[in-house]
């Protein structure tokens, strides 16, 4: 008899966790015929001589308990834990606010790195990949380095982005782990590629001595596999390490700079080297640990053929924002408006001045950047949730809205940014007073010209994020290549016929072209939000 009655308790709570509460006896009959109880198991098991009545037992139970009123099954629970509830206006801007505080912060925080290079330029007058001592010639060595680094690379950090995301979010690690081995070779590949390209070019050519081109590759090389190494920190949410090596490696190479008779190019090397090796470490020891007695759940193999045209877009679209970002600077520097050069591209001090205090407003509007594309795919999912079918213009407004907020929160942070660099230009702690050096009018114009130019390209990027996160990337793509070919050709007429630094205007136009391109893809991206959420999921 006690086992009737602990099997009959049982049999309700599995009735329960299928069904909820049942409509009739005859849905809890099929309901146990389901879970395997057979009709002549009944009167042994239960104390029942048939289903039926036994079902109209548990049916008794299940509606007239207080206990089992309002009972929901399994399925039921599980929604209700991850459907967000109906949120009031009051809840709803404090979680915007809550959204806001951490993820500006966070993009904020991430800046660390590029704080750490600014302190130690001020302190030391080096960084990681920088010197204030470096002349024309060598600096021009450098900076074409680091161009060269970057656009070899910026395309496979973009799939890394992509891609490793995409297992990584099925917590398919063993995949992530694969995916960022197999790009990080690749994009190795790619800077070999790009380094014999460029050799065997001023092999015909004599365009630099082959001292400075030792010194540009060393820089790609180093740069390039500095980027492509930190990159899958961002994707599996470990980017304090790249603060941390950073500052391990800068550290190193700012004490073999102060205690040795090392060449400061040898220095930087050393310290990007650490630096690498410090990311790469953590990667093989963290995945190691994450990956330890599991199997792939989506196959062990990278397919080629699959990722390349799963990515292809985003690959470009990383290489053309590496390209649109210098495409300024070298034709400033080869525009020998002011006399012959040197060489083909030389580096002018006074026009990168400009640029670097203009890209700082660019790097101060990261947290917007951060929080706007949290926010959005945060809201786009509860809106869905919370919104009636029938009224699918309710969910795009709303979405359409924040957006519009977002982008009110980029031009008051951008605001804030130009009155740093205000502080920065004619303060007594600002560039003066730090480098002993008074910042030329040219550097100035620059820098303001510039400045506008990132906060439209910062404006551009955002539409991009929002384009990407439902899968529309051809419209970005063909954006920043419009974008490129404008800042080029606008670039190489104004510098070449009025005066080198206006190239900037090129930039700026450039920027601008992207905005609005990426803009119009917007407008009609929200008029139809709900049909591309449906078709990216």
């Amino acid at each position: 008899m006690e086992n009737h009655y602990r099997n009959i308790k049982s049999l309700i709570e599995n009735t329960k966790d299928k069904i909820g509460k049942p409509v009739s006896s005859q849905v809890v009959a099929a309901t146990i015929e389901s879970l395997g109880i057979r009709e002549k198991d009944t009167m042994s098991d239960y104390g029942f001589p048939s289903i039926q009545e036994l079902a109209e037992l548990v049916f008794y139970e299940l509606t007239t308990d207080k206990y089992y009123i309002g009972a929901k099954n399994a399925k039921e629970l599980e929604a209700e834990a991850t459907q967000p509830k109906t949120i009031q206006i009051s809840d709803y801007l404090r979680v915007k606010a809550k959204i806001f505080a951490q993820y500006y912060s966070l993009g904020i925080f991430h800046l660390l790195p590029v704080l750490i290079q600014i302190a130690a330029i001020i302190l030391f007058g080096y960084s990681l990949w920088t010197y204030v001592g470096f002349n024309e010639i060598q600096s021009t060595a450098v900076v074409l380095g680091v161009v060269v680094g970057l656009v070899s690379t910026g395309g496979f950090v973009q799939v890394i982005g992509r891609q490793a995301s995409f297992y990584w979010n099925y917590e398919d690690y063993l995949m992530t782990n694969k995916t960022i081995n197999y790009l990080l070779k690749k994009g190795i590949l790619s800077i070999f590629f790009v380094l014999t390209s460029i050799f065997l070019i001023n092999l015909f050519f004599h365009i630099y001595p082959y001292e400075i081109l030792f010194v540009v590759f060393a820089y790609a090389f180093f740069i390039g596999l500095l980027l492509l190494v930190l990159a899958p920190l961002h994707t599996i949410k470990q980017r304090w390490v790249i603060t941390f090596s950073i500052f391990i490696g800068t550290a190193v190479a700012i004490y073999l700079k102060e205690t040795t008779s090392l060449l400061i190019f040898a220095t930087h090397w050393i310290g990007i080297g650490i630096t690498v090796i410090i990311a790469k470490l953590f990667l093989v020891i963290y995945f190691h640990n994450l990956t330890k007695n599991k199997k792939s759940i989506s196959g062990n193999k990278i397919k080629a053929p699959v990722l390349l045209y799963h990515n292809y877009q985003f690959f470009f679209y990383g290489v053309f924002i590496y390209v649109f970002i210098f495409i300024d600077r070298i034709m400033a520097w080869s525009s020998g408006i002011n006399g012959s050069l040197p060489f083909l591209v030389y580096f002018e001090k006074n026009y990168e001045l400009g640029m670097d205090l203009a890209i700082l407003v660019f790097l101060l509007l990261a947290g917007v950047l951060e929080y706007s594309i949290a926010s959005f795919t945060r809201f786009i999912d509860i809106g869905q949730k919370i919104t009636d079918h029938k009224t699918p213009e309710v969910f795009n407004n709303q979405l359409r809205k924040m957006y519009w907020q977002q982008v009110l929160l980029l031009f008051a942070t951008s605001a804030l940014a130009f009155v740093f660099i205000y502080y920065i230009i004619n303060a007594p702690w600002g560039f003066q007073g730090q480098f002993k050096e008074t910042l030329v009018r040219l550097s100035i114009k620059v820098s303001v010209i510039g400045g506008i130019g990132y906060v439209l390209l910062a404006w551009g990027m955002l539409n991009s994020l929002y384009l990407f996160t439902l899968g529309q990337t051809l419209k970005p793509l063909k954006a920043i290549i419009y974008a490129c070919i404008i800042n080029i050709s606008l670039g190489f007429v104004l510098s070449r016929f009025f005066a080198y630094e206006y190239s900037v205007v090129g930039m700026l136009c450039g920027a601008g072209i992207f905005t609005i391109l990426t803009l119009r893809a917007n407008i009609n991206y929200f008029k139809s939000l709900d049909y591309y959420y449906y078709a990216a999921y």
